[in-house]
């Protein structure tokens, strides 16, 4: 999930539990007199807003946290900005739904006793030709690792990984296309630590795999991002494209232990039929080209609804999802989804690896009319667990 998707989710979440300013009828919409948050967004458009976290993720058993977000805008972008919020005529508002500059600091605590503090940044400039998105931070997480692709292990271990994380990203756009590029960097220092090895792997493994999940190591890359986006909202799109291809270098000339590249791609499609019939597809793939094992937390994983995060790991790991969903009126809408993903640690042993799939079902509530703006709840099954997420938009 992005940075700006959680900081939607817990807008929505922070709405939702204000049951005194909804009676007082700042959360009914007089179209239909519904629960609407689209007057609440228009009049609380700038300023400081203390918000919630709620983590459903088994791989850290679920947790629960808090995020300040600090709006910065001159006086005139805010007053501009909120006149076109608060107009009922205005059917575009959903592009002002967030400030053009957002700071976020934020603290989480998980029921595996694993915790997180940080912040970031994302800021607009020359009307949006150019982005940045930053951010940083401490924490000590522990996961259970099962393996790298095919190796898989008799029983997970546990490995605590305490670091200091650094991402950026610049992107300018090109003329006047959907088209943006830009530089990218991503800086982790990390200690790992694991349980009993021996007992675990096979010994041709232990030897590769001591290094690399019992260590002092730090990751540093820099490469270029291209990013192509034509959807017709942000949160909640219906129509359009956006596809992003990120390339990085990891070097010991800009401080990396380790050597390799990585390549991320990713497609997002949404198709809308008619007003009550859409669907989407997702496309995902991800590789490393490295000659040594990496450490867990650089490692690309399958990440798709109904799988723990990071439990099938590989240097080459793809995933597809499809959803349809059915509008049932203004406000309520149904979705099935399924999906497909794959990880291996070898690019020509891809196609022989084991597919894991995952499918389920949700529901979205359009939150804010104004704005498109909905949030609902997925429930999804996958090999081994059934999940359920709390959404803002698309799960994408």
């Amino acid at each position: 999930m992005t940075l700006l998707k959680k900081i939607a989710t817990s807008i929505c979440l922070s709405l939702l539990s204000a049951s005194s300013l909804a009676a007082s009828g700042i959360f009914t919409d007089q179209l239909d007199g519904n629960l609407d948050a689209s007057r609440y967004l228009s009049e609380n458009a700038y300023g400081f807003l203390p918000v919630p976290i709620i983590i459903t993720d088994p791989s850290v058993e679920g947790g629960l946290g808090m995020m300040g977000l600090f709006f910065h805008e001159s006086e005139e972008e805010q007053a501009t900005r909120l006149k076109a919020m608060q107009d009922e005529s205005n059917d575009k508002a959903s592009h002002s739904l967030m400030p053009p500059s957002i700071s976020a600091a934020l603290a989480a605590y998980t029921g595996n006793d694993s915790y997180f503090v940080g912040g970031g940044h994302l800021g607009f400039f020359n009307k949006g030709a150019i982005r940045y998105m930053g951010g940083g931070g401490y924490g000590d997480v522990n996961i259970d690792f099962y393996g790298f692709g095919d190796v898989t292990l008799p029983r997970p271990i546990e490995i605590n990984t305490k670091a200091t994380a650094i991402m950026q990203t610049l992107k300018f756009k090109l003329g006047d296309s959907a088209f943006y590029l830009g530089p990218l960097h991503r800086y982790i220092d990390a200690q790992v630590s694991i349980g009993n090895l021996d007992e675990l792997l096979p010994i041709e493994y232990q030897d590769d795999f001591a290094k690399v999940l019992s260590t002092n190591i730090v990751t540093s890359g820099a490469g270029l991002t291209l990013e192509y986006d034509s959807r017709d909202n942000f949160f909640s799109p219906t129509d359009g494209f956006k596809y992003e291809l990120n390339y990085l270098w990891f070097d010991d000339a800009i401080g990396s232990d380790i050597d390799y590249t990585l390549t991320e791609l990713t497609a997002l499609n949404y198709f809308k039929f008619t007003e009550q019939w859409r669907t989407s597809i997702r496309i995902e793939a991800n590789y490393v080209d490295s000659e040594q094992v990496l450490p867990p937390y650089a490692t690309p994983y399958i990440s798709m609804r109904g799988i723990p995060a990071a439990r099938y790991q590989g240097q080459s790991v793809a995933m597809s999802e499809l959803e349809v969903a059915y509008r049932i009126n203004l406000r309520w809408e149904v979705s099935a989804f399924a999906g497909i993903g794959k990880a291996s640690d070898n690019f020509s042993d891809f196609a022989d690896s084991e597919s894991r799939v995952s499918k389920g079902a949700g529901f979205r509530y359009l939150i804010a009319r104004r704005y498109d703006f909905n949030m609902g709840i997925d429930i999804a099954k996958g090999p081994e667990d059934t999940v359920f997420y709390i959404q803002a938009g698309s799960a994408w």
